[in-house]
């Protein structure tokens, strides 16, 4: 299989290394190991240490891109299961005990707010160079500008399925146990932007 190559993404910019290991994981899990090697063979990229820092976002893009581009029927499954898994691994490491206590005893849309803030200020970790805004609160609506982990996908539908998932995640463990994430905007379909919704009850 040919390289996959991403372009037009400042190198300067990283991603938190959990948006490569927990695919990773996910892969050998759900794939096996031959096929995990031969994905991140095709992304040129060598699997980071447990205790990487932070990576080059154009690493993690390419990994995601790979991914889409040869596991086109899987990619949605596979991109979710990694991104529920980073939420696990940031409720288990990053998000302290007494805060996820007072997020879960603040009435909803208190407690909303206060994980939104959270997320924004650690926006940088999950973005790269891309640009995350929080649009409204009723019902919580997050858009990212030039995401850099779509730069390179051309799709008809939205492709930000890890995105959303880890949003789904750490809401539905936090806020709204029912919570969905739709994606009505996307940087793969040409739309300007990609938007994620929040629906506190599930979809209708």
């Amino acid at each position: 299989m040919a390289q996959a190559s991403v372009q037009e993404i400042d190198l300067g910019h990283r991603i938190g290394p959990n948006a490569v290991l927990q695919l990773h994981d996910v892969l050998d899990r759900e794939e096996g190991e031959p096929t995990r090697r031969a994905l991140f063979a095709v992304a040129d990229l060598v699997p980071p240490p447990r205790d990487a820092g932070m990576l080059p976002e154009v690493d993690v893009a390419r990994l995601h891109h790979a991914l889409r581009l040869y596991l086109p029927d899987r990619a949605e499954r596979l991109s979710r299961l990694a991104g529920l898994a980073v939420g696990d691994y940031i409720l288990a490491h990053r998000i302290p005990r007494p805060a996820q206590r007072l997020i879960r005893a603040l009435p909803a849309p208190l407690g909303a707010r206060l994980l939104v803030n959270a997320i924004t200020k650690h926006a940088w970790t999950f973005v790269g160079s891309g640009i995350f805004r929080v649009l409204g609160h009723r019902p919580p609506t997050f858009e990212i500008i030039d995401n850099p982990l779509v730069a390179e996908d051309h799709a008809s539908t939205p492709q930000c399925h890890w995105h959303a998932a880890v949003f789904e995640r750490l809401f539905s463990s936090l806020v709204w146990p029912d919570v969905t994430v739709e994606e009505v905007s996307c940087r793969a379909t040409g739309d300007p932007s990609c938007i994620f919704v929040l629906n506190p009850k599930g979809r209708k």
